[in-house]
């Protein structure tokens, strides 16, 4: 309940930067962070929990923008789920999320089905439309949305979709909130256009790096290339 009020009385940005801080706080003890892009598989480490904690507050983020964005939201929070109860099998070893995967690329299940792999490869893939987003409001808060999403989408998601899925987005793309309406949904109550720019390039720091480990992570384990079935 505590968590709850905290977040209603903050912005969506800033409770993505305290769930991510968790992340990384985790993960410090466990890997060194100069050599993070390089990590092999072998030593990799992602907890879960706090991961699918971003994940989450990610969800609210792209809530604000609406309509356009409620497939990947429902995307986004099938993923968290599945993987999700793929920790609940085993709690202790699976509190790191390599290990869901590993299992499955062990078993040559990764690129089957409703896969785990598939759920993380693209949790990833919604984060790195997070950062192509922000980087792009970040630089100019007023620019129009609709192009940002657009050019956003362009780079983290349209290589992946099959022609139905990216068709759906440029339909729904008309739907985006326009820019004064977007800043004005994202902003706290304690908040102004300057400190919001601030928590965004925070957030940038902060999930570009990450992002950059996981997509190290998944090529070590064949899975970067994976697209929509």
């Amino acid at each position: 309940m505590k968590r709850r009020r905290e977040m209603e009385n903050g912005s969506e940005i800033r409770s993505v930067i305290e769930e991510l801080s968790m992340v990384v706080k985790v993960k410090t003890g466990d890997d060194d962070h100069d050599a993070a892009v390089q990590v092999h598989q072998d030593s990799a480490h992602i907890p879960t929990r706090p991961f699918l904690s971003v994940c989450n507050s990610i969800l609210q983020v792209l809530d604000k923008i609406g309509p356009t964005m409620a497939v990947l939201r429902q995307d986004v929070h099938q993923n968290i789920q599945r993987l999700e109860k793929a920790r609940e099998s085993n709690p202790s070893k699976y509190s790191n999320l390599i290990e869901i995967l590993r299992k499955e690329v062990t078993e040559g299940n990764a690129r089957k089905g409703a896969s785990c792999c598939k759920a993380f490869v693209w949790l990833t893939r919604s984060m790195d439309f997070m950062v192509a987003l922000l980087q792009r409001l970040a630089k100019d808060p007023r620019q129009s949305m609709e192009q940002a999403v657009e050019e956003s989408y362009c780079i983290a998601l349209k290589p992946w979709h099959g022609w139905i899925s990216s068709a759906a987005f440029k339909v729904a793309l008309k739907l985006v909130p326009d820019d004064r309406t977007f800043i004005t949904l994202l902003l706290a109550k304690d908040e102004n256009l300057d400190t919001l720019k601030e928590e965004m390039q925070s957030l940038i720091s902060l999930l570009a790096p990450f992002l950059e480990e996981i997509h190290s992570i998944l090529s070590s384990l064949g899975l970067d290339r994976l697209k929509a079935t």
